[in-house]
């Protein structure tokens, strides 16, 4: 197969001869190969089982997947989208976002209405309007010289101040008519529309039972320029929109009525996520504070994270290596902030043949998403434990999932168990180890993902 899929690379003309010389032919075979594999996730998203069929039982495990069991919703509802793609207008005059990378935030709200047989739905919902309510002022804001010194001009800072309360006048008029005053974030991966966001941001409330605030971040993916199929020109918008939507994040956080913050994230959106916790955990330490009491985090939930393992870990727990770091007015605290509920969960699969062409691409020696405990070296299984003992709170769950299809990248939106699982994570509060949660326990922190029908037996 590898080598029906070079021969389809190597027809692209020649546009590939000196990279083929430099990387060598197998080398390209292999990268091509696993990219034409990558084309066909580029939605990231595959169709879930159907939620109104599934079987009532009674069980330990009932209370996890009574929302899976449920009708969906038979009616429009909206979601609060935040992002820094590009505005576009069909000829209709309906507002979208395209793969373009916008120099401003804006935000406002997206109807999902559930639908049947649409070539435009998907997971049964299609996006029906899109209706803009403000934007930030265009990036970098810019500095001016006084006499004493430089400083932003005050016309953008309040402009800023400006687009930040609107946005968090929208999260706490949401929160108000919310049964939970929760805020759950999505970020999705490589390859999806501002639709592919919306409608799985839609699934996920949706499973939640729209009890919840549910905020769709999307950034500039689906380009495609480049050689792979606008893979890497995905990479770097994604690099792109960090400061946004960790700014976004942030005034989130500090919307009046915000009690829980939920920040979920699905393959090349985990770096993404990454990236911003990695920020606000050292904006929270600096200011003697943790993410959980200044910003209200309680759950980074990464799906199938596209993000090799080292540099996830460097990034989730930097502030914890850097004892040098500004505490206050202090250094070298000798203790650190209560963490509260906040909690790392990590699902991978070994399967999942969409990262293993990521690490084709990069070199890795393992993604975050293929972790598997019999994978892991010895020192970092060490470290993970360490995170996850009695003396850190319990901070970090690893839970493998060893099913998944012939791709095996979604299955976060698609597998009963593990939607089941994070809906008692998230909605249920469930810690893991409990009955009601869908895993079993391999050697803390590492987990793998019950058989569905056992589950339910």
């Amino acid at each position: 197969m590898a080598n029906s899929y070079c021969v389809a690379g190597l027809g692209l003309g020649r546009k590939f001869t000196s990279y083929v010389g430099q990387v060598g032919l197998r080398n390209f075979c292999r990268a091509w190969a696993g990219f034409l594999l990558l084309a066909g996730v580029a939605g990231c998203v595959t169709q879930p089982v159907e939620l109104a069929t599934l079987p009532v039982t009674e069980s330990p495990a009932s209370e996890s997947v009574q929302a899976l069991r449920s009708p969906p919703s038979s009616g429009t509802f909206d979601l609060l989208y935040i992002t820094d793609r590009a505005p576009v207008t069909g000829p209709d005059s309906t507002l979208s976002y395209s793969a373009e990378r916008a120099i401003f935030l804006s935000f406002g709200s997206v109807s999902i209405t559930p639908t049947r047989n649409s070539p435009t739905s998907k997971n049964g919902l299609r996006v029906s309007a899109v209706s803009e309510t403000a934007r930030f002022p265009a990036t970098p804001y810019g500095v001016e010289a006084t006499a004493n010194g430089l400083r932003r001009p005050l016309a953008a800072v309040a402009a800023h101040d400006q687009a930040a309360a609107l946005l968090q006048a929208e999260v706490a008029r949401r929160l108000a008519a919310a049964d939970r005053k929760e805020v759950v974030v999505f970020i999705h991966g490589y390859g999806n529309s501002f639709d592919d966001a919306a409608l799985t941001t839609g699934e996920i409330c949706r499973s939640l039972q729209n009890q919840f605030v549910c905020v769709v971040l999307t950034w500039p993916a689906g380009g495609s320029r480049g050689l792979f199929f606008g893979y890497n020109i995905d990479r770097e918008s994604s690099e792109f929109a960090v400061a946004d939507l960790k700014k976004a994040i942030r005034i989130i956080a500090e919307a009046q009525g915000v009690e829980r913050l939920h920040l979920l994230a699905h393959s090349r959106g985990t770096d993404v996520l990454a990236s911003v916790v990695q920020q606000l955990s050292i904006e929270a330490y600096v200011s003697r504070s943790s993410m959980w009491q200044r910003y209200k985090i309680a759950n980074v939930v990464f799906f199938a994270p596209d993000i090799d393992l080292d540099v996830a870990s460097s990034k989730m727990f930097a502030w914890v290596s850097d004892p040098d770091l500004a505490f206050g007015g202090k250094s070298r605290p000798s203790t650190v902030p209560p963490q509260g509920p906040l909690h790392l969960t990590v699902y991978s699969s070994p399967r999942d043949k969409a990262l293993g062409a990521s690490t084709l691409l990069f070199g890795s020696a393992l993604r975050l998403g293929q972790l598997a405990v019999d994978r892991l070296p010895k020192d970092r299984s060490e470290a993970a434990s360490r995170w996850a003992g009695s003396q850190m709170g319990g901070l970090v769950d690893f839970i493998e999932f060893s099913g998944g299809g012939f791709i095996g990248h979604s299955y976060f939106s698609s597998d009963l168990a593990v939607k089941a699982d994070f809906i008692a994570l998230i909605r249920d509060r469930v810690k893991a180890g409990d009955p009601r949660r869908q895993i079993v326990e391999i050697k803390r922190p590492f987990w793998r993902i019950s058989d569905v029908q056992q589950a339910l037996r």
